[in-house]
């Protein structure tokens, strides 16, 4: 077990649709991270930024953006986690894919669609969580609008660390950090949002708010506003299990089951 996990989520403006140049982009800056890194976020849809043309760009799980997912992950000894578009069985999924350092992989399909964009009409909605063990951490990772929903996300497999990968608008960002920070306090867990910057192709603007949480929901850190900017944050196990040791809030929680 890994005691502290080192994490670093990636803040980047996308370019539409154009996965080359933005995995260009992110292995850049992934070959000049520190050697101790453990993990790294990397936004919604990374590779093509929110997209409601999934014909367009999607691609399979043996494919490009996947591999070189697979390839960074084994060349320089971390995990990756990111959502792209991907085509499986005549559907498309916003999928959270989850790379070790091995190359084995696990994902994660978005469960909430935003109805408001259309998603829900284009993409096949997600129907099982994942908690991913991790150097004995347990990694619960979720797709932007699955934060407005606490039932969905509520801690009930007593995961430690919450990841929301996001194209969040910057309409919308206070409820972004509300949120975030609610998350993190209601399930007694770490809570990590990575957020991208810039405008896309629609015209949303972007400002980003990547932002770390501790189970007390106090901000660990945070990135500059509207830039590309990296997020640094070390997370302690220890100071985890002391907190709920002390304060067991979890097991006075409500129970409920959820209709897929």
């Amino acid at each position: 077990m890994c005691n502290e996990l080192k994490i670093v989520a990636i803040q980047a403006n996308l370019i539409w649709e154009n996965p080359n140049e933005n995995r260009r982009y992110f292995e850049q800056k992934i070959i000049q991270l520190d050697s101790d890194t453990n993990l790294i976020v990397l936004p919604e849809m990374f590779s093509t930024g929110f997209t409601m043309n999934p014909v367009t760009v999607a691609e399979t799980m043996n494919g490009t953006t996947v591999s070189w997912m697979i390839n960074m992950a084994k060349a320089h000894d971390i995990a990756i986690i990111g959502s792209i578009v991907i085509q499986e069985n005549h559907q498309y999924y916003n999928r959270a894919i989850f790379v070790h350092p091995s190359g084995a992989l696990e994902t994660y399909d978005k469960r909430h669609l935003f109805s408001l964009a259309g998603e829900d009409k284009l993409y096949a909605s997600g129907i099982n969580r994942v908690v991913i063990n991790f150097k004995g951490w347990r990694i619960c990772p979720f797709i932007c609008y699955d934060l407005r929903f606490p039932v969905w996300t509520r801690n009930t497999n007593n995961y430690d660390l919450l990841l929301f990968m996001a194209n969040w608008p910057v309409t919308r960002i206070d409820a972004w950090d509300a949120l975030l920070k609610a998350r993190a306090i209601e399930n007694m867990s770490y809570c990590i949002g990575v957020n991208r910057i810039g405008k896309d192709k629609n015209g949303y603007q972007y400002n980003g708010h990547t932002s770390a949480y501790d189970f007390l929901g106090e901000k660990v850190t945070s990135t500059q506003e509207s830039k590309e900017d990296l997020l640094y944050c070390t997370i302690s196990k220890t100071k985890l299990q002391e907190f709920r040791q002390k304060l067991n809030f979890l097991k006075d929680q409500d129970s409920f089951e959820i209709q897929k």
